[in-house]
């Protein structure tokens, strides 16, 4: 491990091990082949890209769930009963907004290399464990298990702080390919080998 990661704070190592798990590989090959039907249309792939937009959208499509997800746990923490029908609808709003988010970070993470893959997979395991976790607060809201309701969204906020963080990782300390740096043709066809 380079020096200057050994001085870096223990997420940040945490962060920059995962970039060297090969266990991590079967997982990522696993996405790839679930990516490649998705991303096999160019326009489709350019479109979850952001390259219309001149930059990656996935990270501008992340700031709904989080905006929603956070905002209901603010209410379940400070609002008091007559906030509870929006924190419940918050909470739902977050979970429909996951899947755009998701479907854009995997036409990012299919523009990077090996690294990139590696923590993209840990960054996408935890997320679906978020989404998982708010979808059941939903779940347990509605069936009038309101304080397990708000348990569950607490602790599925942990998997969306660990995530979020690796996804800084991904933007920040490996400047993942984005789609006006990467080759204007790129998509998973043309990525090469996944070894």
């Amino acid at each position: 491990m380079p020096q200057h990661v050994r001085q870096s704070p223990l997420p940040a190592r945490l962060a920059h091990g995962l970039e060297h798990t090969a266990a991590l590989d079967p997982g990522a090959d696993r996405l790839d082949a679930l990516s490649r039907p998705l991303l096999r249309h160019a326009p489709l792939a350019h479109l979850l890209q952001g390259r219309p937009l001149g930059h990656a959208a996935h990270p501008l499509l992340t700031d709904a769930p989080l905006g929603f997800w956070l905002s209901s746990l603010t209410l379940d923490l400070v609002g008091g009963p007559d906030a509870r029908p929006a924190a419940d609808r918050l909470v739902g709003l977050g979970v429909l907004s996951a899947l755009p988010a998701s479907l854009t970070g995997v036409a990012d993470w299919a523009l990077g290399d090996q690294r990139v893959r590696r923590v993209g997979v840990a960054h996408a395991v935890l997320n679906a464990g978020a989404t998982i976790g708010f979808g059941a607060s939903w779940v347990f809201r509605r069936r009038g298990h309101r304080t397990l309701g708000v348990l569950t969204s607490l602790a599925a906020s942990g998997a969306l702080g660990a995530a979020g963080y690796l996804g800084g990782h991904l933007a920040f300390a490996q400047q993942s390919p984005t789609p006006t740096s990467a080759d204007p043709g790129a998509t998973t066809e043309s990525r090469g080998p996944t070894t």
